[in-house]
C-alpha cells in the first residue's frame, strides 16, 4: 500500500512540473499563430494581386495597340513574376500559402479589358494598371511599416520602390497630364 501513494505522488509531481511548461508552450504556439495573421493576409492579397498583374501584363504585351502598352505589359510580366516567385519562396518557409489565382474581381476586369481593342484597350489597360498599383502601393506600405514577420516586412520594403515606379509608368501610359496630351494628339 505504501507503493501506491509514492507512485501517485510521483505522477502528481511530474504533472505539476510538466503542466505549466506545456501551458507556456501552448500559449507561445497560439500567440505565434495569431501574430502572423496579418502577414498571412498580406501573402494572400499580394500574391493574388501579383498574379493579376502578370496575367494583365501578358494581355497588354500581346494585345496592346501602342508599343508603350506592349513594353509596359512585358515589364509587368517580368517584374511581377520575379516578385511572386520571391513571395512564394518566403511564404513557403513560413508555412503560409499564397493565392493560386487572381481575385475574382481582377479576373472579371481582365476579361472586360480583353474584349476591347485598339485605343480603347490601351486606355482600359492603363486605367486598370493605375488602380491596381495604387492598391498595391498601399498594401505593401502597410506591410513594410506594420508587418510582424521580419522577412515579409523586408520583402514589402524592397518591392515598394518598384511598385511606385510601376504606378508612375501606368499614370504616364494612360492619363498623366503629359500622357493625356500625347494621346490626344495621336
Amino acid at each position: 500500500m505504501n507503493r501506491m501513494p509514492r507512485r501517485l505522488l510521483a505522477a502528481a509531481l511530474a504533472a505539476a512540473v510538466l503542466l505549466p511548461a506545456a501551458v507556456v508552450a501552448q500559449d507561445a504556439a497560439s500567440s505565434s499563430m495569431k501574430a502572423p495573421a496579418a502577414d498571412a493576409a498580406f501573402v494572400k492579397q499580394a500574391s493574388a494581386a501579383g498574379l493579376a498583374e502578370v496575367a494583365l501584363g501578358q494581355l497588354g504585351a500581346d494585345k496592346g495597340q501602342s508599343q508603350d502598352t506592349k513594353t509596359f505589359g512585358q515589364q509587368m510580366v517580368t517584374d511581377h513574376t520575379k516578385a511572386n516567385d520571391e513571395l512564394t519562396r518566403i511564404a513557403g518557409t513560413k508555412g503560409l500559402t499564397p493565392s493560386s489565382e487572381p481575385m475574382p474581381a481582377d479576373q472579371k476586369a481582365a476579361k472586360a479589358i480583353e474584349a476591347k481593342s485598339g485605343d480603347a484597350f490601351d486606355k482600359a489597360f492603363a486605367a486598370k494598371m493605375v488602380a491596381d498599383h495604387k492598391k498595391a502601393v498601399a498594401l505593401f506600405t502597410k506591410e513594410s511599416t506594420s508587418g510582424k514577420d521580419p522577412e515579409l516586412k523586408a520583402f514589402a520594403t524592397q518591392t515598394l520602390p518598384t511598385l511606385k515606379q510601376h504606378l508612375e509608368m501606368a499614370q504616364q501610359l494612360g492619363g498623366g497630364k503629359d500622357a493625356g496630351k500625347a494621346m490626344a494628339s495621336h
